[in-house]
């Protein structure tokens, strides 16, 4: 254990098995948190909370297909139920297709992105607010992504789905804002499973655009994306709601370029 920002609170974070979910988790737990790993994945969900264990904290996994309603509700009644309330809420999770252009995108896969993205987040954050509500606090931290804004290419479901989060983000922070709940957004840049397996498909373009970032590398999960989280789930960011923090290294100032090969027009 390192730090007590989070001493005595409860998170549930999505897609914790992995990348990202994975490092914000590791940090929390770090700072006194009890965790919800939420994923699909049994196997690498449970390795995840045992891991969290074995550094000296608090965890419980719990099988959870954002794509689900009941299963993203049971994700949250769990935290309450292992931890006495649900305090903190990372909305992560997400899996994807590969890149492809925008006309040759089926309204399937359009549908998949905004349910894993949009849905998945609006679920948890309705069943999580009646207990934040009560307590009268609560943090509620959406990951989206510099591919919508940046508007990269072959990427339009995701790109739309994630944009799709900002906006519900700042009407929650903006309608939730008297209640003690703050509503924050992380575009994050980092080696996160999506990071690892489109650089496995294009590599030259990943090192790229690694390279063009203001700092020269992709972040860590754990050592750059978490403690951003852990600020914007302490106390400390009280008074902060509604923002979305580019934690990219600065890739966003002029945006990094992102041209994957996606064939003929």
């Amino acid at each position: 254990m390192s730090g007590t920002m989070l001493a005595g609170r409860a998170a549930v974070i999505t897609g914790a098995a992995d990348g990202i979910g994975h490092g914000i988790a590791r940090r929390f737990v770090r700072e006194g948190a009890g965790v919800i790993v939420a994923d699909f994945d049994r196997e690498r969900g449970a390795a995840v909370a045992a891991e969290l264990i074995a550094l000296g904290g608090r965890a419980q996994f719990v099988a959870c297909d954002v794509t689900q309603r009941d299963q993203v509700f049971a994700a949250v009644d769990a935290c309450v139920a292992a931890y006495g309330s649900v305090d903190i809420l990372v909305n992560n999770a997400y899996s994807g297709e590969g890149p492809l252009r925008i006309e040759r995108k089926t309204d399937d896969r359009f549908g998949a992105a905004l349910t894993m993205c949009l849905f998945a987040t609006k679920w948890a954050m309705e069943r999580a607010l009646p207990h934040m509500k009560a307590r009268g606090w609560g943090r509620v931290i959406n990951m989206a992504s510099l591919n919508g804004v940046n508007a990269h290419m072959g990427s339009a479901d995701y790109n739309i789905a994630k944009e799709a989060v900002r906006a519900y983000s700042r009407t929650a922070a903006r309608e939730w804002a008297a209640t003690g709940i703050c509503v924050n957004v992380i575009c994050p840049a980092a080696i996160s499973a999506a990071y690892r397996r489109f650089a496995e498909m294009a590599p030259e373009v990943a090192a790229g655009a690694a390279a063009a970032n203001p700092m020269g590398r992709m972040g860590d999960p754990e050592a750059d994306i978490g403690g951003v989280a852990a600020f914007l789930a302490s106390e400390d960011a009280r008074y902060l709601t509604g923002n979305t923090l580019f934690v990219d290294g600065g890739g966003h100032i002029n945006g990094v370029p992102w041209a994957p090969d996606l064939g003929p027009e």
